[in-house]
């Protein structure tokens, strides 16, 4: 039999809403709690471990309410045992609040959001910028995130949208505050963050 193409096992995420994108641009986009969760159990079904979530309104507009990612749990556990791994991703939005869910709901996974960017979508064809947000990341705020997660027994997620990102964690594994080995997730291609190319991704891995 010819060998496998994948040598060694991998874990596949899928990233099953987004933050920003609507279904004027992907009717697929799940909203609802049942939504996303038939979409984890067809992810699951289709091979991935992970599911990576951001909540999202009945409408479609980002939710950071307990009790809607609380449904969201609820339906995805009633089809598939996928891992769950929530976002903490907000702009504007006291921190307190984007952790809240994991605290409370304690997923298996949270986002680590490891430093902090502009978070920009431009349009060529409007020439103009479709949004344009500071997403704000200091080191206190991940020190803060990282403290509740452990507190709450959810395993950090180090999200990375630039290179100087993936370096951030030393001084908390100088604190003792999370071991490796570590669980990354690369963002490339987010206007204000890294360019998604091949040596941009090597220079990320090397780091």
């Amino acid at each position: 039999e010819p060998e496998s193409v994948l040598s060694e096992k991998v874990v596949i995420t899928a990233a099953l809403t987004g933050v920003a994108a609507n279904r004027d641009q992907c009717p697929a986009i799940p909203y609802t709690p049942a939504e996303i969760g038939e979409e984890a159990r067809r992810a699951c079904d289709a091979g991935a471990a992970v599911v990576h979530i951001h909540a999202r309104e009945d409408d479609g507009r980002p939710s950071h309410r307990v009790e809607v990612y609380g449904a969201i749990m609820e339906e995805v556990r009633k089809r598939s045992d996928v891992l769950i791994n929530f976002s903490t991703g907000a702009v504007d939005v006291p921190r307190e609040e984007r952790v809240r869910h994991i605290t409370d709901l304690r997923p298996e996974i949270g986002a680590l959001n490891m430093g902090s960017m502009n978070y920009a979508k431009y349009s060529k064809k409007n020439k103009r910028f479709v949004f344009n947000w500071v997403f704000e990341n200091s080191f206190d705020t991940i020190q803060f995130f990282l403290e509740a997660m452990n507190t709450a027994g959810v395993r950090p997620e180090l999200e990375c949208f630039d290179v100087g990102h993936v370096a951030n964690i030393q001084p908390f594994i100088d604190m003792g505050m999370i071991q490796p080995p570590l669980q990354y997730s690369f963002i490339m291609g987010v206007l204000g963050g890294v360019k998604p190319t091949a040596r941009n991704l090597a220079t990320m891995v090397e780091q």
